[in-house]
């Protein structure tokens, strides 16, 4: 026998409709005012010392006008009289290095020139102390030689974490502030363990760092952010798991349970800490911990592709069970395997099965689900986890579809001349 064994089933008679979800959800339209009044209203910067450093924490994500918000934080430091800085609090993102989180920052469009603030990054940290089961808390030094500390951050679903609080301004001060060290020390905690430990972790911070207050961001479906918060020091833990519910409320799904090809056309850093969002895929890949309920069940994942602002970052490519060659020669394996050892997910980078091109990838999942008739095939194609307004998707889901506005279709799916996917969402 001769020849390549290439088991693939064509899609050329799938039927596909580009869809819309409608979303009616708030949205701050002025970052600038609305800082201002939440700052001014949670009082925390009304005795700052005149000429005093204040330190602001940016993080490692993409979140929506965090420049902007940042900026107008900045501003309110300045305007009473603080000195406001920058500095990265990501753990061990950015390859672990502090030339890398800048980096990070600067492609997140966080620069000295946009948030008027210097930006000082280093991985040097202080041990504050340690939690009473042991785990030690660390921070940026640059920070805690500070008169102040603003922590700023999203609040949102954990890709791993199930608890009270899960990724907002507790995790920062409990991972993201201690820089590679704070995240190795909490990353060695089982999953559960480790929702169980970020509140006393955060405790230990609020108690011996100059932490002045936080300021929330809620998004909105639609990557907008829908509200702002700003929390003084002793209310940070009282009231961020209300927050994190209204987060949840806010956040955006497939409307489908049951997908049997979900086509994910790239992942990257800046959109999810895994690259995909991981309630969003309804996959964690974590050895010993269940998979959510109340997410959809992906049977064929296809993922085509890798952001160029993860910088070689693939994290998650191990969520997909199908992927191309394209997104296997992109991966800087000594800055994955940095990240990945830190959080002990190793599930998560293991590739799936690597095909030259997209036409492939897909047809090799199509032929997975051989079973199926592709007129009964339930298909769904995403730009990426972070952005799920528009989507394409076969004929059997748009027919138990609620809400959903057709924009175009019925059409097959399309390929360039290279094998490449022709995407229809921008």
């Amino acid at each position: 026998m001769s020849g390549e064994i290439r088991p693939s089933r064509a899609l050329d008679g799938l039927e596909l409709y580009h869809v819309r979800q409608r979303w009616q959800q708030p949205c701050v339209l002025d970052i600038e005012r609305s800082v201002n009044e939440q700052l001014s209203g949670a009082g925390f910067l009304d005795n700052l010392k005149p000429g005093g450093e204040v330190a602001i924490t940016a993080g490692s994500r993409g979140i929506a006008d965090i420049a902007l918000v940042l900026r107008a934080v900045v501003r309110a430091v300045r305007a009473r009289g603080g000195s406001p800085f920058i500095f990265p609090a990501m753990g061990s993102h950015g390859g672990g290095t502090a030339q890398g989180q800048r980096a990070m920052l600067a492609e997140l469009g966080i620069t000295e020139q946009i948030v008027e603030a210097p930006i000082r990054a280093t991985m040097d940290v202080v041990q504050l102390g340690c939690t009473n089961s042991g785990t030690p808390v660390y921070l940026d030094a640059l920070a805690a030689r500070a008169g102040g500390i603003i922590v700023v951050n999203r609040i949102k679903k954990h890709t791993n974490l199930d608890g009270a609080v899960e990724s907002g301004l507790c995790k920062m001060m409990a991972v993201g502030m201690g820089k590679h060290a704070g995240a190795a020390a909490i990353h060695r905690l089982s999953t559960s363990a480790m929702a169980v430990e970020i509140i006393p972790c955060a405790q230990v911070m609020l108690a011996h760092a100059p932490i002045l207050g936080g300021l929330a961001v809620l998004e909105g479906a639609a990557g907008q952010i829908a509200e702002l918060a700003a929390l003084r020091r002793d209310e940070i833990i009282e009231r961020e798991p209300a927050l994190l519910a209204r987060a949840k409320t806010l956040a955006a799904a497939i409307p489908f349970k049951h997908i049997d090809i979900a086509l994910v056309e790239r992942m990257g850093k800046e959109i999810s800490g895994t690259g995909m969002d991981c309630h969003v895929i309804g996959r964690r890949r974590i050895i010993g911990e269940p998979e959510w309920n109340d997410a959809p069940q992906i049977h064929s994942l296809v993922l085509l592709d890798l952001t160029a602002a993860s910088h070689g970052n693939a994290v998650g490519v191990g969520l997909a069970d199908f992927t191309t060659q394209r997104l296997a020669d992109s991966i800087d394996w000594e800055v994955t395997k940095a990240n990945v050892l830190t959080s002990g997910n190793l599930e998560r980078v293991k590739l799936p099965l690597v095909y030259t091109c997209d036409r492939d990838a897909l047809e090799a999942a199509a032929f997975r689900e051989r079973a199926l008739p592709l007129g009964d095939l339930r298909f769904v194609n995403i730009r990426d986890t972070l952005h799920l307004r528009d989507l394409v998707i076969s004929t059997p889901l748009l027919r138990e579809s609620n809400g959903l506005e057709v924009i175009t279709g019925p059409f097959s799916p399309r390929f360039e001349s290279s094998g490449n996917w022709l995407s229809r969402l921008g």
